[in-house]
């Protein structure tokens, strides 16, 4: 029988409360037991390297800008509704902890991060955001994750590989506004036109469960985002298919304002729960396991360089 369709935005709620496992790659997503935080001890090297008389937004706080938006395996609502969970939160929590500050999480538009961190509005972001050429001249980046683009079709499509930009000719491809997918998704329609090939139609979505929606009821061909996130929903649901990779690979960074100091303590902070096992713990439970980095690197090369 057809498994009928709900938004992954109705269903996760649902799913948390019901202690429902998902399949992924590297085995099995435990909803339920995600919820539980994971945390790290007090790294002194980390603290050492925070400057002296550091403002942070909160004092003995660290403020972190984390989407706003339902992106599992990224960024979620637990069962209460209210509470944000995913690797991207633990991320920050393993952060936090490492330098002996409380949490505090800020769910933020993906357009107000730069404007928020650029005034100190949030202490860091950690918002699935790729270090850049253009982005390391205003912002410094702590490495987390290897970012991976993929391209997703429902199930039934007729679309059996995306490997260049013939393949997404006089598609409607869902794609996020102002992101490096994007970029890509522009330049390789650009290509298309001048080889006089149909169009592309960007589908700019900002709401996880209408993009759902709009993919499985055919009004677009293909989802093309961040693989976490795509292959998290192909796992969850049994309803899509990655049918291709985007062309570039880049660092997930975690982003603070240019020159503050606040990096160096950051990236330190990673590399102790990278060699502790926390940070293993976290990428694994969500699924994000061929992601992990072995080292946290500051301000390594951005796309574009």
């Amino acid at each position: 029988m057809k498994r009928p369709f709900i938004p992954t935005l109705l269903l996760l709620p649902a799913l948390l409360s019901a202690g429902v496992q998902a399949e992924n790659t590297v085995g099995r997503i435990d909803l339920n037991a995600n919820q539980l935080p994971i945390h790290a001890p007090r790294n002194p090297q980390a603290v050492s390297q925070i400057p002296a008389g550091f403002r942070f937004a909160t004092p003995g706080t660290l403020t972190v800008a984390v989407s706003t938006l339902s992106s599992p395996p990224l960024s979620v609502l637990a069962d209460d509704n209210k509470t944000r969970i995913g690797s991207d939160p633990d991320i920050a929590r393993l952060i936090a902890d490492s330098l002996g500050l409380t949490l505090k999480l800020v769910p933020t538009a993906w357009e107000d991060w730069p404007l928020g961190i650029a005034t100190g509005r949030y202490d860091i972001a950690i918002i699935n955001i790729a270090v850049t050429k253009a982005r390391k001249e205003r912002f410094d980046f702590a490495t987390y994750r290897i970012d991976t683009l993929g391209f997703y079709v429902k199930n039934s499509s007729h679309i059996k590989a995306i490997r260049g930009p013939e393949d997404i000719a006089g598609l409607k491809v869902i794609v996020g506004s102002g992101t490096n997918q994007e970029n890509i998704l522009l330049e390789w329609d650009r290509q298309n036109r001048a080889r006089g090939l149909p169009p592309v139609a960007p589908i700019y979505v900002t709401d996880d469960a209408a993009a759902t929606l709009s993919l499985l009821s055919g009004r677009v061909d293909a989802f093309f985002g961040p693989h976490s996130i795509g292959a998290y929903k192909a796992a969850l649901t049994g309803q899509t298919r990655m049918v291709g990779r985007g062309p570039t690979t880049a660092w997930v960074a975690v982003t603070t304002q240019k020159g503050n100091g606040l990096i160096e303590p950051i990236s330190t902070a990673l590399n102790g729960v990278i060699q502790s096992g926390q940070y293993a713990q976290v990428l694994d439970r969500w699924g994000e396991n061929d992601e992990k980095v072995t080292r946290s690197v500051v301000n390594p090369p951005g796309l574009g360089e």
